[in-house]
């Protein structure tokens, strides 16, 4: 059968959708002896992590069967971050690693993503073969087995106190877990560390993964590090690939910010491999700040994965996303959001975040808007003609960013300028062309 070109089923982050509806037992069994199927590999191994999520031990179980079908053996590694399935799969020199999880998105849903056995995600092209394998009969291969793997949480605190051997001792930190899939691991490393820490979002009970907490909703933690005296908080996603930081006045730093604070002190210890990969939705004001410091800036398009493959293409160690998604590959070649507080904290050593001022942001205002059909903003000419116009208003001043995305239907629309009022009003008027003609 001809490898597919378009992907249908994967998006910039796995296969993700509603658990049960879209995202069925069948769809994950399949998903699990497809992929399986087209490793190389005689007896596939295969790990499965997952977070939180109240669907997750089911499409565990239905992963697992599909691996197993396919004459793979599963090994079941419980709730760990995702960037801890990257490092397994290296570490235990297994075939492939998939993660059960919807990031950042609401419980009700869920998603599946794959890791190689370098601890990368896997390219468009592989993705499109193992979507054109889902239809075809089974092999007949044998039945491979599934088995619990344990210490796998232990490895990954291992691996992370061996990269960043701080002494936190006394400094009080507030961690917020988001319920989801940090909720050991982070404050079993601070606490290693030496630090006092607080947490928010550590008791998962299924349903409240994301709910009112974790990067989506970093106003809990702001709050709670003003209250408690804290010099900084952190606030992961429900899988742990991002983390957002909060300064001890409550002032939130985003991907941008922690990004540019790692690139400038890795580059004075000349520990940077060249320059920083950032996709499109990077603030005006960090090409400003890498300017200065002489530091190359290359660009993606959005998504951690792309950022990744120019990481690889140019050999460099530092890349990332406004969102929080950080990737410094000399840990690991993904977004971990733990590795990523670490690192501010190494960066910053005595210096408070809220003074280290590694940039100055411009005003930028991003809504996002939901759509009926999130590919159908390709083909509308009114839209792409208001963001043309408005363009031209802001030449040189700043700009205008409008795209699908990738996860959920909806298009996103951001506005960088001069003024908040200025950046909020260029927004405004582009939302209401996109409602008018997509909603």
């Amino acid at each position: 059968m001809t490898t597919q070109t378009t992907r249908k089923l994967f998006g910039t982050d796995g296969v993700r959708g509603e658990a049960g509806t879209f995202l069925t037992a069948e769809l994950a069994t399949a998903l699990g002896r497809a992929t399986t199927a087209s490793l190389d590999a005689q007896r596939p191994q295969v790990l499965i992590v997952r977070d939180t999520r109240e669907s997750g031990p089911m499409l565990e179980a239905a992963l697992a069967a599909g691996v197993a079908a396919a004459g793979g053996d599963a090994f079941l590694g419980g709730v760990l971050p995702t960037p801890a399935a990257a490092i397994l799969v290296k570490r235990l020199g297994l075939d492939l690693a998939a993660v059960v999880s919807a990031s950042h998105n609401p419980y009700r849903d869920n998603g599946i993503k794959f890791f190689s056995n370098q601890g990368t995600k896997l390219g468009d092209e592989l993705e499109a073969r193992i979507e054109s394998l889902l239809e075809e009969p089974a092999g007949g291969a044998a039945v491979g087995r599934i088995r619990e793997l344990n210490g796998g949480l232990e490895d990954y605190l291992r691996e992370l106190e061996a990269a960043f051997p701080l002494d936190l001792s006394g400094r009080r930190i507030v961690l917020d877990c988001a319920n989801g899939a940090t909720h050991r691991a982070a404050p079993a490393i601070f606490e290693r560390l030496g630090a006092d820490v607080e947490t928010i979002g550590v008791e998962p009970d299924g349903q409240n993964i994301n709910s009112g907490c974790g990067s989506t909703h970093v106003e809990s933690l702001a709050q709670r590090v003003v209250e408690s005296g804290a010099e900084i908080g952190f606030a992961f996603d429900g899988d742990g690939d991002r983390v957002l930081a909060v300064d001890g006045s409550g002032k939130v730093h985003d991907g941008d910010e922690l990004i540019a604070l790692a690139a400038r002190g890795m580059s004075r210890r000349g520990e940077l491999g060249g320059g920083v990969v950032v996709t499109v939705m990077s603030n005006f004001g960090f090409h400003q700040a890498m300017e200065e410091a002489g530091i190359e800036v290359a660009v993606t398009q959005v998504g951690d994965r792309y950022v990744i493959d120019e990481m690889r293409r140019r050999d460099w160690n530092l890349g990332g996303e406004q969102s929080g998604h950080i990737i410094a590959t000399d840990f690991v070649a993904t977004g971990d959001g733990i590795a990523a507080a670490l690192m501010t904290v190494r960066e910053l050593g005595d210096v408070p975040l809220a003074t280290a001022a590694p940039m100055k942001k411009l005003p930028q205002t991003l809504v996002n808007v939901e759509v009926a059909d999130r590919d159908a903003v390709a083909d509308a000419a009114s839209v792409w003609a208001a963001v043309a116009r408005e363009r031209d208003g802001l030449e040189g001043r700043g700009r205008v960013l409008l795209r699908p995305s990738g996860t959920e239907p909806l298009v996103r629309v951001m506005v960088e300028a001069p003024s908040s009022e200025e950046a909020d009003a260029v927004c405004e008027r582009l939302v209401g062309v996109v409602r008018r003609e997509l909603a």
